[in-house]
């Protein structure tokens, strides 16, 4: 037989595949329906990149080994072309990206993802760039828009100075801009957002879908739920009486506390500061302001950074004991967390105990621990720990354990407080200033105000223009096309103004796998009845770092969609029944990463050693769901025994001479065994021990002397749980075995029973605790 040539056996089956469109779904004939899902790519201009081989290595392998137990799997492909990842590589190569991104689409299917020899049916590709696909994202838009769901407010929103746009909580790590890592700074504007807070309570619920505990937490740290009280303090601006029109407001965990608050802080973006600030005050105040105004978030926040901050001249009344505390402005309270505005207790807060220390302010301890006495005095570091409430008033001697529902019942007794749940998530910020994304389909009327298009109006189309640069004024280039912009009014029919802005790219995933189902329908997103019948999507495969992005979001969507009627109620809570995201590729110890210069680009490897051996070297580095090693050295083991199953299974002449009962025998054995460990294996997305399972078999299988007809058998067998994990070795050698066509069309293999259970068991003997030796005796032997 010729050597194992991967790159050609590789080609001729991708051809064959194709000719007869053997991964293509009826999905309305379809008898068990399975919806594999994987995340769609970002068409950049880098290309295919390792994370992707890695995704859908391993969840085309799980959709294999699905179909082979008799699921209808539907393991569909797209392209998250629109954003600013695609639209950033335009503009490095000064082309507009309606040109670049469908060169960039054709590149990845035809070049890159198709060579992979996944299972995807092409005949349901999405592309969110295409009007028939954003014409329905701008309807979820508008159907938002009509339920309360989607608003426009101004706000203090992070800006990316470096991308000209403005980014959501979600999409800013450690102070940075996520696609870029450029500083954010803060810039107040309007913009739109969606009302995603509305569901939060519902987003850190995850009984109605499999998601991992890593999954669930970083959701749920996310959302961030605290529950404690909200309370109001008036201001007295003219140290003489109170000012019932200035109230500040205050949300906290701690209301046990609020008897030992000694003074107020506010961030300086508070709406009350300049209402409040005295006049002379009123210039430290304002150049205090402005000099916050120019740090990040991430800065602000830092734990060891020198406390600053401005008294405003101004004072609350501290509803719980009517005490004055002097109202001072700092960096180190956020308006974009609770309210802006914070019960500084010093004694038990470590930023409040600093900034005290600081200023010579004073220090109440209202939480005595059991151990010991605190002295505010001599007090080197804030308490926050357990202990007896004292110089609480009605709450003195109870214990940490029970002050906070006693303060808050307290509270609302006496009308000053009340009961109050609040989160870290924030509304979805959806307006984008760039080009590159669909156009939010809204329009302004002087008379009317914001208005949705008129949905037989839809799709709003993205004009094509040479003013697509981001213009970082604030405003999308959209702004600056007059045609576009201008429009008439849909209620009044007068002159008006389209909005501008696009929406975030995220909005286009955010929905995409419902899209998949009904590609051939343009009088609806999705066909009802094909939902009911396909989703929440069975499995979904992708990366670890999308859980408090685009699977939130997702989550969120289809929440919407199910209360609003457009998704059938039968579908469920959830759009993922099982959500199974996998760890990072790294490279020799290092997180890949251009800067290190270790990033591995797959197509190099695939034209070298063949599709099917990248595939098995990232699956064979480690557990799946943790990632695992990229080592150009294990290439060379994967390579290795690939050829040797060729070897074993093309020439059989070798282990059929002078066949023996034993030896046929031990082939069978070794062949159920590997059956039974796949079969445990490959729904648990245990890769790498199936692919260890298939080295161990083989090298048994290639010791047997069996004949002829028992190593067909064997081989069939050995072929069949290959199939899922290399299937273009599987599919030539599975028709070089007279099989017919295709492997992946056959039936998983039934393990016999008898045969994976061992005929010896070794025994240890042990003597005084020592081992003497051991011997082997039938596995089914007495005690005796």
């Amino acid at each position: 037989m010729s050597p194992y040539n991967p790159h050609d056996l590789e080609l001729k089956w991708l051809k064959r595949w194709n000719e007869v469109d053997l991964y293509k779904v009826d999905l309305d004939r379809a008898a068990r329906p399975f919806y594999n899902l994987m995340e769609f790519p970002y068409p950049s201009g880098e290309g295919l990149h390792v994370g992707h081989f890695y995704t859908y290595s391993g969840a085309d392998t799980y959709g294999r080994y699905q179909r082979m137990i008799g699921h209808d799997v539907f393991q569909p492909m797209g392209f998250d072309a629109f954003g600013i990842h695609g639209e950033n590589y335009a503009l490095k190569i000064g082309q507009n990206p309606a040109l670049v991104m469908p060169r960039n689409m054709t590149r990845f299917r035809e070049e890159q993802i198709k060579r992979i020899g996944a299972a995807f049916d092409w005949s349901r590709e999405v592309d969110t760039t295409n009007p028939r696909y954003y014409k329905w994202t701008q309807w979820i838009f508008i159907q938002l828009f009509k339920a309360g769901l989607a608003y426009r407010a101004r706000s203090l929103v992070n800006w990316c100075p470096k991308d000209l746009t403005v980014l959501a909580d979600e999409q800013v790590i450690d102070g940075k801009c996520e696609r870029c890592g450029s500083e954010v700074i803060k810039r107040d504007l309007e913009q739109w957002f969606f009302k995603i807070t509305a569901y939060a309570e519902r987003l850190l619920d995850h009984s109605k879908a499999d998601f991992t505990e890593t999954t669930r937490t970083l959701q749920r740290n996310w959302i961030g739920r605290s529950a404690g009280a909200e309370v109001k303090f008036s201001v007295i601006s003219d140290q003489s009486s109170a000012n019932k029109d200035s109230l500040i407001t205050v949300y906290t965990t701690r209301p046990d506390t609020l008897w030992g608050a000694t003074f107020m802080v506010l961030a300086p973006e508070h709406p009350l500061v300049g209402k409040i600030t005295t006049s002379d005050r009123k210039i430290e105040v304002e150049t205090y302001v402005a000099a916050a105004a120019r740090e990040t978030e991430f800065e602000r926040q830092a734990v060891a950074r020198d406390k600053t901050g401005v008294f405003t001249g101004a004072y609350a009344v501290n509803p719980v004991n009517g005490e004055r505390l002097p109202i001072w402005i700092a960096d180190y309270v956020l308006m974009s967390y609770g309210t802006g505005a914070i019960m500084a207790v010093p004694a038990h807060d470590q930023r409040d105990f600093e900034f005290a220390r600081k200023f010579d302010l004073p220090i109440k301890v209202v939480v005595q621990p059991r151990d010991r006495q605190l002295d505010s005095a001599t007090m080197i570091e804030a308490w926050p720990g357990d202990g007896v409430m004292i110089n609480s008033g009605p709450i003195d001697g109870v214990s940490t354990e029970q002050s906070v529902a006693s303060a808050v019942e307290w509270l609302e007794q006496n009308n000053v407080g009340k009961k109050s749940v609040r989160y870290r998530l924030r509304d979805w910020l959806i307006s984008r200033q760039r080009y590159w994304g669909p156009p939010i389909p809204m329009i302004y009327c002087e008379q009317d105000g914001w208005q949705p298009v008129p949905e037989d109006q839809l799709p709003v189309l993205l004009p094509m223009t040479d003013n697509f640069r981001p213009t970082g004024t604030g405003q999308s280039p959209l702004a600056s096309i007059p045609e576009f912009a201008n429009t008439t009014c849909p209620v009044c029919g007068h002159a008006a103004r389209r909005e501008t802005d696009v929406s975030d790219n995220f909005l286009d995933s955010a929905w995409y796998f419902l899209r998949y189902l009904s590609t051939e329908f343009d009088d609806r997103a999705w066909d009802k009845e094909r939902a009911r019948k396909w989703l929440p999507v069975t499995h979904y495969m992708g990366g670890i770092e999308h859980s408090t992005l685009h699977h939130l979001y997702a989550r969120f969507i289809w929440k919407a969609m199910v209360d609003l009627g457009q998704l059938p109620p039968e579908v469920g809570e959830e759009p993922f029944q099982q959500l199974r995201l996998h760890g990072w590729v790294l490279r020799d110890g290092a997180k890949m990463s251009k800067s290190r210069g270790n990033v591995v680009n797959p197509d190099e490897y695939v034209r070298q050693y063949g599709a099917d051996v990248m595939r098995a070297q990232m699956l064979f580095a480690g557990s799946y769901t943790e990632g695992g090693d990229f080592h150009d050295a294990a290439i060379s083991g994967v390579v290795r025994f690939y050829r040797r199953i060729w070897g074993w299974v093309t020439e059989p002449s070798a282990v059929s001479l002078q066949p023996s009962a034993a030896g046929e025998m031990k082939a069978r054995r070794a062949v159920h065994k590997a059956i039974k460990r796949l079969s445990e294996d490959l729904p648990a997305l245990g890769f790498n021990t199936a692919i260890a399972a298939l080295m161990e078999t083989l090298n048994t299988l290639r010791e047997c002397r069996v004949s002829l007809h028992v190593h067909n058998a064997v081989a069939r067998l050995y072929v069949l749980i290959l199939a899922p994990l290399a299937p273009f070795l599987a599919e030539e050698l599975w028709a070089q075995l007279g099989g017919p066509f295709s492997v992946h069309q056959q039936a998983w293999p039934k393990y016999d029973s008898t045969l994976v259970v061992d005929e010896l068991m070794t025994i240890p003997i042990q003597v005084n605790g020592k081992l003497r030796h051991r011997i082997e005796v039938p596995a089914n032997a007495g005690e005796d």
